[in-house]
């Protein structure tokens, strides 16, 4: 076992919670292994074998399903356990990556936190983001939500001068409707 896994005793944590974070952690890595896949077939494969010898009983269709039944309540834990672990640990990267990132937006640190309507205001505040990058020419120039809007009014602005210039360098011509009948 490396250095990084195994678990030094911390302040305010029992002996009892780190035995158990130890041997859940030792499980999960065991349960994804081939020798707990080849255990698991074998004792199925016993299983099936035995059953003429118990006359395909009730009892001997008792021991399988009580022992599968046991064997998935623990694993529903330890897996969501494990995911709980990695979830975390990935929001914990991304946070670093945010936060250390020059010009990434910092109100993505710690996101996950957020309610679902919150949730709910980013994810359309990005997709307004993603329709104006899907007008500019170059996709990549976009870096953070301030970046992308300041450089979004920048564009908005020059196109209103623009058009400005044109009108008052074009000749007037009466439209249509203002020429007399």
């Amino acid at each position: 076992m490396t250095a990084k896994h195994k678990t030094a005793k911390r302040p305010g944590r029992s002996s009892f919670e780190l035995a158990l974070e130890n041997a859940a952690r030792k499980v999960t890595n065991w349960t994804g292994s081939t020798s707990a896949f080849a255990l698991s077939v074998s004792v199925v494969l016993v299983w099936i074998l035995t059953g003429p010898l118990f006359h395909y009983s009730d009892t001997w269709q008792l021991v399988i399903n009580t022992g599968t039944t046991i064997v998935t309540f623990l694993m529903v834990f330890l897996i969501q356990r494990s995911q709980n672990k990695d979830s975390l640990a990935l929001h914990l990267k991304l946070n670093e990556i945010v936060a250390a990132m020059k010009g990434a937006s910092n109100r993505l640190i710690d996101v996950e936190a957020l309610s679902e309507r919150e949730l709910h205001a980013l994810h359309t505040h990005y997709q307004t983001l993603a329709q104006m990058a899907k007008r500019d020419i170059d996709l990549l120039c976009s870096h953070s939500v301030e970046e992308a809007e300041h450089r979004h009014k920048r564009k908005v602005v020059a196109v209103q001068k623009e058009e400005q210039a044109e009108q008052t360098s074009s000749p007037k011509t009466p439209s249509l409707s203002q020429t007399p009948a």
